[in-house]
């Protein structure tokens, strides 16, 4: 029940922060890119790179899982690699990567319940795992451009069950900008401005103006 009394400046528990949150990478490896057809193949690239620095800016633990890595679907993207330099994915041969013990283990391992999930291909390697961690008491936030399903239809149904089924649907930019904030926080507000820049496209060109005419404290 609704309590006027109560409102206060706040923010919800809902939010994604750097504390409560755990970044999973599924398979963006080269043969799942090859099938992939539901939006373009380099803006998934981009949006992936964008949501790992997003995790390295703000020291959120990252887990990285390949599937038949060596047998079919060739390495982990070199661009997310290089984001965790030295640190070997999980590799699997089950398309349900809740279903591998380690996988599991190292999630389970950072203690975070809120898992932001982005992948390839959405309606296999993606909604198996985020349907078997909701079932567990897992909240799971799907990364819905830097995924990708073989069909737009096929990517679309598949975040349509996920949702359905507890799953919130976001962008790699809105899990950035959830997770800094407030533009007072000194500490991440740099490397924020850098990787928006980098990977946002006209909001980073738009950052780029502001900077060059109100100067390096521009926010937002």
């Amino acid at each position: 029940m609704f309590d006027i009394t109560r409102v206060h400046a706040a923010p919800s528990a809902d939010l994604l922060t750097p504390d409560n949150a755990v970044m999973l990478f599924v398979d963006h490896q080269p043969q799942m890119f090859f099938g992939t057809g539901s939006g373009d193949r380099t803006a998934i690239i981009n949006s992936t790179v964008g949501l790992a620095k997003a995790a390295r800016a703000f020291d959120v633990p990252a887990v990285l899982t390949t599937v038949a890595a060596e047998s079919f679907s060739g390495p982990l993207l070199p661009q997310l690699a290089s984001v965790f330099p030295g640190q070997k994915p999980v590799d699997r041969t089950s398309m349900n990567a809740w279903e591998d013990e380690a996988l599991v283990e190292a999630v389970r391992a950072t203690g975070r319940r809120k898992i932001v999930l982005s992948g390839l291909w959405t309606e296999v390697c993606l909604v198996l795992p985020a349907l078997s961690a909701l079932a567990q008491g897992y909240e799971v936030y799907v990364v819905t451009d830097a995924s990708g399903g073989v069909s737009p239809a096929a990517h679309e149904h598949a975040v349509q069950r996920m949702v359905a089924a507890g799953a919130v649907p976001v962008t790699w930019v809105q899990v950035l900008l959830e997770l800094q904030r407030d533009w007072a926080r000194q500490e991440t507000y740099g490397a924020v401005m850098e990787i928006v820049k980098e990977h946002a496209g006209a909001y980073g060109l738009g950052v780029v103006y502001a900077q060059s005419v109100i100067g390096a404290h521009a926010a937002g």
